[in-house]
């Protein structure tokens, strides 16, 4: 009897697949955030959004730091806490402003109270990228203001007060989407009843198959093969006799 071979795993694969799909499409659309709905352009990076402020595609303006928080109302004006916030910015610049290196204003301040620098959102600094030392001889440290250079990536300590620079951005946390039950409960069902259908579908195919398997290895088992004859001593004579008178 041939050894049976192995069942095929495609109908499983294709369960899976079609179940990973499904899921996957089920979280996106229940966990995916939103960015202000303004009429500016946003971009969403990680669980945040920034609008980069630019005017007409060939100018790039200057803004003292009091003009780059006016345009940031109701929202803030760009903090990085980390290094892939950081790149990302770098990143981006280039798409909006196409003159070059750009000086952009962080939302960063030196508190007097604390003697500290601190985010305008009160955040603590816990990630800086320095070009020079954080606190320079040449500026009051109540009028120590931060710039990020678009193309090094790198920080520089600017006046809050006399020092204009070129680029705003501003940010905003995204806003989670509002639960809606009716939607949900909908795209859920739908989801339990694509994952029932491809359930179903492949038991068809794996029992149809695992049949036609089993058909084919009983034909082979039960397949008749006739013994093998050996003639005796006295046919061979008789055989080898007729032979001989045969013969002219």
């Amino acid at each position: 009897m041939e050894p049976r071979k192995k069942s095929d795993r495609r109908p499983q694969s294709l369960f899976l697949s079609c179940l990973a799909f499904a899921l996957c499409v089920h979280l996106r659309t229940v966990s995916a955030g939103e960015c202000p709905a303004d009429g500016r352009t946003w971009v969403p990076f990680g669980d945040r959004c920034y609008h980069f402020v630019h005017g007409e595609e060939d100018k790039i303006k200057s803004y003292t730091f009091e003009a780059a928080l006016s345009h940031c109302i109701g929202f803030g004006l760009l903090t990085i806490h980390s290094a892939e916030e950081n790149d990302f910015v770098m990143r981006y610049s280039p798409e909006v402003w196409k003159g070059g290196d750009v000086n952009i204003w962080l939302g960063i301040e030196y508190d007097i109270d604390d003697d500290v620098m601190k985010w305008s959102n009160n955040r603590s600094v816990t990630f800086t990228n320095w070009e020079y030392s954080p606190y320079p001889a040449d500026i009051p440290r109540g009028d120590i203001c931060v710039a990020l250079h678009s193309i090094s990536g790198r920080w520089e300590n600017v006046s809050c007060q006399d020092d204009v620079e070129n680029g705003v951005v501003c940010e905003t946390a995204q806003k989670a989407e509002q639960p809606r039950p009716k939607s949900s409960a909908m795209v859920s069902a739908l989801v339990i009843l694509s994952v029932v259908a491809v359930v179903g579908v492949s038991a068809v195919i794996w029992f149809l198959h695992q049949k036609h398997s089993f058909g084919s290895t009983m034909i082979t088992a039960f397949e008749y093969h006739p013994p093998f004859r050996v003639l005796d001593s006295d046919q061979s004579c008789l055989v080898e006799a007729e032979e001989t008178d045969t013969v002219p």
